[in-house]
Protein backbone atom coordinates (compact mmCIF):
# COMPACT_ATOMS: atom_id res chain seq x y z
CA UNK A 1 0.00 0.00 0.00
CA UNK A 2 0.95 3.76 -1.06
CA UNK A 3 2.12 5.80 1.93
CA UNK A 4 0.20 8.81 1.97
CA UNK A 5 1.94 12.44 2.29
CA UNK A 6 0.93 15.14 4.24
CA UNK A 7 -0.55 18.05 3.67
CA UNK A 8 1.40 20.83 4.69
CA UNK A 9 -1.53 22.99 6.00
CA UNK A 10 -4.43 21.31 8.14
CA UNK A 11 -7.54 23.87 8.16
CA UNK A 12 -10.07 22.98 10.61
CA UNK A 13 -13.71 23.92 10.98
CA UNK A 14 -14.26 25.39 14.14
CA UNK A 15 -18.09 25.61 14.89
CA UNK A 16 -18.93 22.38 15.55
CA UNK A 17 -15.71 20.63 14.61
CA UNK A 18 -13.83 22.21 17.23
CA UNK A 19 -16.35 23.71 19.65
CA UNK A 20 -19.34 21.95 21.08
CA UNK A 21 -22.76 23.29 20.27
CA UNK A 22 -25.03 21.78 22.83
CA UNK A 23 -24.85 24.78 25.22
CA UNK A 24 -25.55 27.26 22.38
CA UNK A 25 -28.75 24.92 21.57
CA UNK A 26 -30.05 25.27 24.82
CA UNK A 27 -29.73 28.94 24.74
CA UNK A 28 -31.52 29.22 21.45
CA UNK A 29 -34.02 26.46 22.77
CA UNK A 30 -34.78 28.80 25.76
CA UNK A 31 -35.28 31.81 23.42
CA UNK A 32 -37.86 29.35 21.36
CA UNK A 33 -40.28 28.74 24.20
CA UNK A 34 -38.13 25.68 24.61
CA UNK A 35 -39.11 24.28 21.40
CA UNK A 36 -35.99 21.99 20.95
CA UNK A 37 -37.87 20.30 17.79
CA UNK A 38 -36.68 23.96 16.38
CA UNK A 39 -32.97 23.97 16.51
CA UNK A 40 -32.42 21.93 13.60
CA UNK A 41 -34.81 24.41 11.63
CA UNK A 42 -32.93 27.07 13.12
CA UNK A 43 -29.51 25.98 12.03
CA UNK A 44 -29.89 24.83 8.30
CA UNK A 45 -31.81 28.65 7.99
CA UNK A 46 -29.03 30.17 9.54
CA UNK A 47 -26.48 27.91 6.71
CA UNK A 48 -29.40 28.99 3.71
CA UNK A 49 -29.32 32.46 5.00
CA UNK A 50 -25.63 32.69 5.13
CA UNK A 51 -25.29 31.38 0.99
CA UNK A 52 -28.35 33.87 0.23
CA UNK A 53 -26.03 36.51 1.19
CA UNK A 54 -22.99 35.56 -0.74
CA UNK A 55 -24.80 34.72 -2.98
CA UNK A 56 -26.49 38.20 -3.88
CA UNK A 57 -23.26 39.86 -3.53
CA UNK A 58 -23.24 41.09 0.07
CA UNK A 59 -21.98 40.17 3.35
CA UNK A 60 -22.93 39.77 6.97
CA UNK A 61 -21.23 38.96 9.96
CA UNK A 62 -22.28 34.76 10.54
CA UNK A 63 -23.89 36.12 14.13
CA UNK A 64 -26.25 38.07 12.54
CA UNK A 65 -27.23 35.98 10.12
CA UNK A 66 -27.74 33.38 12.78
CA UNK A 67 -29.63 36.22 14.98
CA UNK A 68 -32.21 36.74 11.72
CA UNK A 69 -32.37 33.39 11.16
CA UNK A 70 -33.46 32.82 14.82
CA UNK A 71 -36.11 36.11 14.66
CA UNK A 72 -37.48 33.97 11.67
CA UNK A 73 -37.78 30.95 13.16
CA UNK A 74 -39.53 32.30 15.64
CA UNK A 75 -41.78 34.46 13.93
CA UNK A 76 -43.21 31.49 12.43
CA UNK A 77 -43.91 29.83 15.47
CA UNK A 78 -45.88 32.74 17.34
CA UNK A 79 -42.78 34.12 19.32
CA UNK A 80 -41.55 37.48 18.89
CA UNK A 81 -37.90 38.26 19.66
CA UNK A 82 -36.37 41.72 18.74
CA UNK A 83 -33.01 42.20 16.52
CA UNK A 84 -31.38 43.35 19.77
CA UNK A 85 -31.95 40.20 21.70
CA UNK A 86 -32.08 37.93 19.13
CA UNK A 87 -28.32 39.18 18.41
CA UNK A 88 -27.25 39.70 22.21
CA UNK A 89 -28.78 35.91 22.46
CA UNK A 90 -26.87 34.68 19.42
CA UNK A 91 -23.30 36.57 19.91
CA UNK A 92 -22.95 35.51 23.51
CA UNK A 93 -23.56 31.96 23.06
CA UNK A 94 -21.28 31.42 19.94
CA UNK A 95 -18.09 33.03 21.55
CA UNK A 96 -18.81 31.21 24.68
CA UNK A 97 -18.71 27.78 23.88
CA UNK A 98 -16.78 25.03 25.04
CA UNK A 99 -14.11 22.60 22.52
CA UNK A 100 -15.19 19.10 22.27
CA UNK A 101 -13.22 17.03 25.20
CA UNK A 102 -11.21 15.21 21.98
CA UNK A 103 -10.22 18.41 20.43
CA UNK A 104 -6.92 19.73 22.79
CA UNK A 105 -5.37 16.13 22.64
CA UNK A 106 -5.66 15.81 18.68
CA UNK A 107 -4.69 19.55 18.21
CA UNK A 108 -1.68 18.67 20.75
CA UNK A 109 -0.65 15.72 18.57
CA UNK A 110 -0.73 17.23 15.68
CA UNK A 111 1.47 20.24 16.56
CA UNK A 112 4.09 17.98 18.40
CA UNK A 113 4.37 16.09 15.31
CA UNK A 114 5.10 19.32 13.13
CA UNK A 115 1.84 20.04 11.37
CA UNK A 116 1.13 23.55 10.51
CA UNK A 117 -2.24 24.02 12.40
CA UNK A 118 -4.72 26.84 11.12
CA UNK A 119 -8.49 27.28 11.91
CA UNK A 120 -10.61 28.37 8.94
CA UNK A 121 -14.26 29.63 10.28
CA UNK A 122 -17.23 31.35 8.61
CA UNK A 123 -17.29 32.99 12.33
CA UNK A 124 -16.18 37.20 12.18
CA UNK A 125 -12.41 37.83 12.75
CA UNK A 126 -13.64 39.66 16.07
CA UNK A 127 -15.66 36.37 16.93
CA UNK A 128 -13.53 33.38 15.92
CA UNK A 129 -10.49 35.22 18.05
CA UNK A 130 -12.97 35.26 21.01
CA UNK A 131 -14.09 31.44 20.62
CA UNK A 132 -11.13 30.14 20.14
CA UNK A 133 -9.74 32.36 23.36
CA UNK A 134 -12.87 31.42 25.56
CA UNK A 135 -12.15 27.83 24.95
CA UNK A 136 -8.84 27.50 25.58
CA UNK A 137 -7.42 26.73 22.08
CA UNK A 138 -5.87 29.88 20.66
CA UNK A 139 -1.73 28.55 21.28
CA UNK A 140 -2.41 25.37 19.37
CA UNK A 141 -2.91 27.50 15.68
CA UNK A 142 -0.47 28.51 13.73
CA UNK A 143 -2.52 31.54 12.05
CA UNK A 144 -6.35 32.03 12.73
CA UNK A 145 -8.76 32.71 9.49
CA UNK A 146 -12.17 33.81 8.83
CA UNK A 147 -13.84 34.58 6.10
CA UNK A 148 -14.59 37.82 6.35
CA UNK A 149 -11.63 38.56 4.89
CA UNK A 150 -12.60 37.58 1.23
CA UNK A 151 -16.57 38.34 2.33
CA UNK A 152 -17.64 35.39 1.19
CA UNK A 153 -19.22 32.16 3.13
CA UNK A 154 -17.92 28.59 2.48
CA UNK A 155 -18.58 26.65 0.89
CA UNK A 156 -18.23 29.36 -2.20
CA UNK A 157 -15.13 28.28 -4.21
CA UNK A 158 -12.71 31.59 -3.56
CA UNK A 159 -13.22 31.01 0.29
CA UNK A 160 -11.09 28.12 -0.21
CA UNK A 161 -8.56 29.63 -2.77
CA UNK A 162 -8.03 32.57 -0.54
CA UNK A 163 -7.29 30.51 1.96
CA UNK A 164 -4.95 28.60 0.66
CA UNK A 165 -2.76 31.57 -1.08
CA UNK A 166 -2.95 33.15 2.39
CA UNK A 167 -0.67 30.20 4.18
CA UNK A 168 1.26 30.47 0.84
CA UNK A 169 -0.20 26.86 -0.59
CA UNK A 170 -1.52 25.33 -3.40
CA UNK A 171 -5.11 23.76 -3.22
CA UNK A 172 -3.62 20.30 -3.02
CA UNK A 173 -1.52 20.81 -0.17
CA UNK A 174 -4.02 22.02 1.90
CA UNK A 175 -6.33 19.50 3.86
CA UNK A 176 -9.47 20.51 5.57
CA UNK A 177 -11.05 19.28 8.60
CA UNK A 178 -14.39 19.30 9.20
CA UNK A 179 -17.69 17.90 10.63
CA UNK A 180 -20.52 19.40 7.90
CA UNK A 181 -20.38 17.47 4.80
CA UNK A 182 -21.13 20.58 2.85
CA UNK A 183 -17.72 22.20 4.08
CA UNK A 184 -16.31 18.81 3.00
CA UNK A 185 -17.58 19.17 0.01
CA UNK A 186 -16.54 22.37 -0.94
CA UNK A 187 -13.01 21.85 -0.20
CA UNK A 188 -12.50 19.51 -2.36
CA UNK A 189 -14.46 20.72 -5.33
CA UNK A 190 -11.92 23.34 -4.70
CA UNK A 191 -8.70 21.59 -5.06
CA UNK A 192 -8.31 20.73 -1.38
CA UNK A 193 -7.50 17.08 0.48
CA UNK A 194 -10.28 16.53 3.26
CA UNK A 195 -11.11 14.88 6.43
CA UNK A 196 -14.56 14.44 7.90
CA UNK A 197 -14.91 14.44 11.27
CA UNK A 198 -18.30 12.78 11.95
CA UNK A 199 -20.10 14.40 15.00
CA UNK A 200 -23.31 12.91 15.75
CA UNK A 201 -26.03 13.88 13.51
CA UNK A 202 -23.73 14.37 11.42
CA UNK A 203 -23.16 13.12 7.44
CA UNK A 204 -21.59 13.59 4.48
CA UNK A 205 -23.01 14.54 1.01
CA UNK A 206 -23.72 11.26 -0.84
CA UNK A 207 -22.86 13.73 -4.35
CA UNK A 208 -19.80 14.89 -2.92
CA UNK A 209 -16.62 13.18 -4.22
CA UNK A 210 -14.79 11.09 -2.38
CA UNK A 211 -13.27 12.07 1.27
CA UNK A 212 -10.15 11.13 1.96
CA UNK A 213 -10.39 10.29 5.71
CA UNK A 214 -13.58 9.58 7.77
CA UNK A 215 -13.21 9.31 11.61
CA UNK A 216 -15.87 9.29 14.22
CA UNK A 217 -13.75 12.17 16.47
CA UNK A 218 -10.85 14.40 15.92
CA UNK A 219 -8.49 12.36 18.26
CA UNK A 220 -9.42 9.24 15.62
CA UNK A 221 -8.06 11.84 12.62
CA UNK A 222 -5.05 13.08 14.55
CA UNK A 223 -4.06 9.78 15.15
CA UNK A 224 -4.77 8.93 10.56
CA UNK A 225 -2.68 11.97 10.13
CA UNK A 226 0.40 10.70 12.52
CA UNK A 227 0.50 7.76 9.66
CA UNK A 228 1.21 9.96 7.10
CA UNK A 229 4.58 10.61 5.91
Amino acid sequence: MLEKTRPKVLFFDVNETLLDLAQMKATVSKALNGKEDLLPLWFSTMLQYALVTTATGKYEHFEHIGAAALQMVAANNGISISEKDARHTITKSFRSLPAHPDVKPALALLKDAGYTLVSFTNSSNEGVKEQLKNAGLTSYFDEILSIEAVGKFKPFPETYTWAASQMNVKPEACMLIAAHGWDVAGAIRAGWRASFVSRPGQQEFPLAPKTEIIAPSLKKTADLLLTYK
